[in-house]
């Protein structure tokens, strides 16, 4: 099936977009999996990144950049947080701690949607804020099911280990305890698109004092079934 549009600059550049779907890249990675030539392919990435449409991670890796989810928001296309939104709201009244949506962006997670608790001691984590793969129940998630090679990249500098990754897989859900941040804990599960594909997080946060030690043990149910709702909410809708 001939994918010109007859513009060939552009058919390009989407050729770079569509290789970063599946995670960063180096320029020998992209020249690799787009078939153009090493000059081309960096040419094309530094002007995509100009727009940022393209953006690099710590390791200096090409990823999809920032302007492509504030232009699906804009669209209204993004239908990871409409089908969200109410569930997260829904999670956030049920447990009475601040629910949030997290999706990867090279070596951060990024807060895409959120419903915080309206009052008292909270765990505020506003939209658009980007925390570190290396700590946090939902790093675990995002990390938990990533190919091996990629999965052990991200146990560097981690404050849990390959065991803990395990675990998460075996029970389907990740908790933490002050491991992002002193005297806060959380508890995440996968939210799954196409294929089964971890594509994002949900999450609760909030102190220890009501979460305890253990917070897995209160809020890992309803947690999990928030993730299920929305990752049933999108097969239904990509069907």
């Amino acid at each position: 099936m001939d994918n010109s549009s007859g513009v060939g600059v552009l058919d390009k550049a989407v050729l770079v977009l569509n290789a970063l779907e599946a995670g960063p890249a180096s320029l020998a990675q992209l020249v690799q999996t787009t078939g153009l030539a090493r000059p081309t392919a960096h040419r094309l990435a530094v002007a995509l990144e100009h727009h940022r449409l393209v953006h690099r991670d710590t390791q200096g890796r090409f990823i999809l950049g920032p302007r492509l989810a504030e232009l699906a928001v804009a669209a209204g296309e993004d239908r990871l947080l409409a089908i969200a939104q109410p569930v997260l709201a829904h999670l956030r009244d049920l447990t009475g701690e601040s629910a949030s949506l997290f999706r990867r962006q090279g070596d951060v997670r990024v807060c895409v949607a959120a419903a915080e608790r309206t009052s008292g001691l909270r765990d505020t984590i506003p939209v658009g804020a980007a925390l570190p793969m290396t700590a946090g129940s939902a790093a675990q998630i995002l990390l938990a099911w990533e190919e091996p090679d990629r999965l052990h990249r991200g146990l560097r500098n981690a404050k849990f280990e390959a065991a803990t990754l395990s675990s998460v897989r075996r029970r389907g859900w990740a908790q933490s305890v002050g491991e992002r941040e002193q005297g806060v804990g959380s508890v995440s599960a996968p939210i799954r698109g196409a294929g089964g594909r971890v594509i994002a997080a949900v999450s609760v946060s909030g102190p220890l004092e009501r979460l305890s030690r253990a917070p897995g043990r209160l809020h890992a149910a309803p947690v999990a079934a928030a993730a299920e709702k929305i990752s049933e909410g999108m097969r239904r809708t990509a069907s």
